[in-house]
């Protein structure tokens, strides 16, 4: 189907141009809550890349309450100072994700409570209701869109070799032999920013161990030196002669690019991999499979399907046209501009219109629609410094390493222990 063309990019999402020292800076609070050019509301940003940029401008200009300034920051610089903007001088509304580091914000008192957002917002799901809710019962986050997580591939070139999706570990093992046999590496792989094997770790731990042990080890209620969790690492051993070389050199959008030119198969990542092909000669040349079972005993009906929306800071400038604001961001309205732009996402609300959506959209509203239970992404289902700095660097170290993965787990378990206190 046609691609909808992108709202123009406005002077003040060009600041993202600027991007540099400053970026920290504004982050921390320094230029935060003050909306600039005489703008009557500010929202701090993370989505930096330009289509989701774009959609974003489109969406805040068509709020008719007033005027919104955009802060728009690199999306990982936002996600590791964000404790640092929350206590300093955030802006009116933010992007954030639903889930863990949700809750974990209102628990600190750093976000405001929306109970009477969502006693007017419309469509929202019972799925979206308990992703949003605090850990107090409050409800503290608005849904806009959300997406699945899957391995995805060029149907073109596996239809010329006659390759099919695999459904359990055994196929896809055998799979990779036929596609490295056709001189193609079958797994792409880039973790350059320490967040993109977070992905391919949650998979095999759903598969392997299943969804409660996942959403225990999350919560640091489970052992990262133990039996499980080392089951886990033997399970993407198999997987690592398949894969593609020196992936902490590589950000997502290499990888990502690897698999459009056909240097690589498949592709472990969210579905904002679409991103990269609508500017491609073949946007419709995508298409993606659940991750395959690994245990007959666990099942493969987990999907990991991360939720973005918003959150509004514990004391906004403007506390009635910020509240008007992130009702808004929350209506099919302005969900639908949002997905206009960017249909790399599924709308949150049932009422958006899914008449438009793509193929890989009404796909991945299928998929989702069948999973028995929902995961939110790793960085997102527990503790922020946990994942930031000690996650982060322990994938990298088994990626560059993989022989040395007991004593980074036992590196692992002792940071856990003294940042969850047990």
């Amino acid at each position: 189907m046609p691609r909808p063309a992108l709202a123009p990019v406005t002077r003040r999402t060009a600041l993202l141009g600027t991007f540099g020292i400053g970026a920290a800076a504004a982050l921390a609070g320094c230029t935060g809550a003050t909306a600039s050019d005489g703008a009557d509301i500010s929202v701090g940003s993370y989505e930096s890349d330009a289509i989701p940029r774009a959609s974003m401008r489109a969406m805040m200009d068509d709020f008719p309450g007033g005027e919104v300034d955009i802060n728009v920051l690199d999306h990982e610089t936002f996600k590791a100072s964000i404790n640092n903007y929350l206590q300093g001088n955030p802006n009116d509304v933010f992007t954030w994700f639903a889930g863990y580091r949700a809750r974990y914000f209102g628990e600190r008192g750093l976000i405001a409570p929306l109970d009477d957002i969502w006693a007017g917002l419309e469509g929202m799901p019972d799925s979206m209701r308990a992703a949003s809710t605090g850990t107090d019962g409050s409800m503290i986050f608005v849904p806009s869109t959300y997406y699945p997580w899957a391995v995805f591939y060029k149907p073109s070139l596996w239809e010329a070799h006659g390759w099919s999706p695999p459904t359990t570990l055994d196929e896809w093992l055998s799979l990779n032999e036929e596609i490295q046999a056709a001189g193609i590496t079958p797994i792409g792989m880039a973790d350059k920013e320490g967040w993109e094997a977070m992905g391919t770790f949650d998979m095999l731990n759903l598969r392997v161990n299943g969804y409660d042990y996942h959403v225990a080890l999350m919560a640091g209620e489970e052992p990262w030196d133990g039996e499980p969790a080392k089951a886990v690492f033997r399970a993407w051993d198999q997987l690592l002669p398949f894969q593609q070389a020196d992936p902490l050199g590589r950000a997502w959008q290499e990888a990502a690019q690897g698999l459009l030119l056909e240097n690589t198969a498949m592709y472990t990542m969210g579905m904002f991999l679409d991103q990269q092909w609508q500017t491609s000669d073949a946007p419709d040349d995508l298409d993606f499979f659940m991750f395959p079972e690994f245990d007959p005993a666990v099942g493969a009906d987990v999907v990991e399907a991360p939720v973005d929306g918003f959150m509004m800071a514990a004391e906004p400038r403007n506390p009635e046209l910020a509240r008007e604001l992130i009702a808004y961001l929350g209506s099919p309205e302005a969900i639908n501009i949002l997905l206009a732009g960017d249909p790399s996402k599924i709308g949150a609300s049932e009422l958006a219109d899914q008449s438009s959506y793509s193929r890989l959209q009404r796909k991945a509203v299928e998929e989702i629609g069948k999973a028995k239970n929902l995961t939110h992404f790793l960085d997102r289902d527990t503790r922020p410094d946990f994942a930031t700095t000690v996650l982060n660097p322990a994938f990298q170290a088994y990626l560059r390493t993989p022989g040395d993965i007991d004593s980074i787990l036992q590196s692992v378990q002792r940071q856990k222990v003294s940042i969850f206190g047990h």
